[in-house]
């Protein structure tokens, strides 16, 4: 048996880094220049300030893009980025800046000023991991914590561990792996969970446990 699951949760506390952006391309060189924790905030932030809403809102440069620029089609664009298939920051961030280069060239997009009081403000979020006094020796352990604990550990798992820590799969399944249960870590990263809510996640996850605990 592998070593027990020990649940983490975490506080942000979001900066301001002095940086705004008028246009498309101030945007775009503001994506390119932000530290990644930057890019993780704006690409993240409605889905922990609105974990109740699914689908999950657009991320901010695509909400901005539309409302503040009027430029309905490339914030459409920029909002079907599908963030699940990154597992870097820096690849997002990449695929970002393409997409407004490509862009960039058309007059429209080059040339549109946001109102007056609309900047784009960049900003960061310092994330404060603390343990939680939760921990899961087998997969009913599991299942009975996930119904305690928090949506903001749930949050911390599944998506910081993944793409902001990079560690290439989120918490969970990583453990399931190492209990020997492949098959329920494969069906746990399957999961999209920028499709549900948070909550619907939590219930998603148990759902899949349960069909591999053993009577």
């Amino acid at each position: 048996m592998g070593a027990p699951f020990r649940f983490y949760t975490r506080h942000n506390l979001v900066e301001l880094l002095g940086r705004r952006a008028t246009t498309a391309g101030e945007l775009r060189d503001g994506i390119a220049a932000v530290p990644g924790a930057s890019i993780y905030y704006h690409t993240h932030r409605f889905l922990q300030q609105h974990h109740y809403l699914s689908p999950e809102p657009p991320n901010d440069f695509a909400f901005w893009m539309t409302t503040a620029l009027g430029l309905d089609a490339l914030g459409e664009l920029m909002a079907s980025v599908d963030t699940v298939r990154f597992g870097r920051i820096e690849d997002l961030r990449a695929r970002t800046v393409a997409i407004l280069d490509g862009h960039l060239q058309n007059g429209r997009a080059r040339t549109a000023v946001c109102p007056e009081g609309q900047d784009f403000h960049f900003m960061a979020c310092r994330t404060f991991i603390l343990p939680t006094r939760y921990e899961a020796r087998d997969l009913r352990d599991f299942l009975g914590v996930m119904e305690k604990i928090s949506i903001h550990s749930v949050y911390f798992h599944v998506f910081e561990a993944r793409l902001r820590l990079e560690r290439g799969v989120n918490d969970f399944s990583g453990w399931f792996d190492e209990l020997g249960f492949p098959e329920l870590a494969r069906a746990v990263s399957r999961l999209d969970p920028y499709t549900i809510t948070l909550d619907g996640l939590r219930r998603k996850i148990i759902g899949e446990v349960r069909q591999h605990v053993r009577d």
